[in-house]
């Protein structure tokens, strides 16, 4: 595999959180990452789990056959 096929293109975002919010989720440090990034990604993914919202997007995708376009 070559290293271009390896290369992951990633979205950076800009988030601001109440020192509220902040607090909560900085009690989550150790538990769901050690940074501040990994610690809003893996909440995000959390969320997105247990919403089911991961496993039905891959279910509709390979319904698709692979095709990775949206529906209109």
């Amino acid at each position: 595999m070559c290293a271009e096929t390896q290369m992951i293109e990633k979205k950076r975002v800009q988030v601001v959180f109440t020192p509220g919010q902040w607090e909560l989720i900085s009690q989550l440090r150790g538990e769901f990452g050690d940074g501040d990034a990994d610690i809003i990604r893996n909440i995000v993914l959390a969320w997105l789990a247990e919403k089911s919202l991961i496993s039905t997007t891959v279910k509709q995708r390979m319904g698709n056959n692979g095709n990775h376009e949206e529906r209109k």
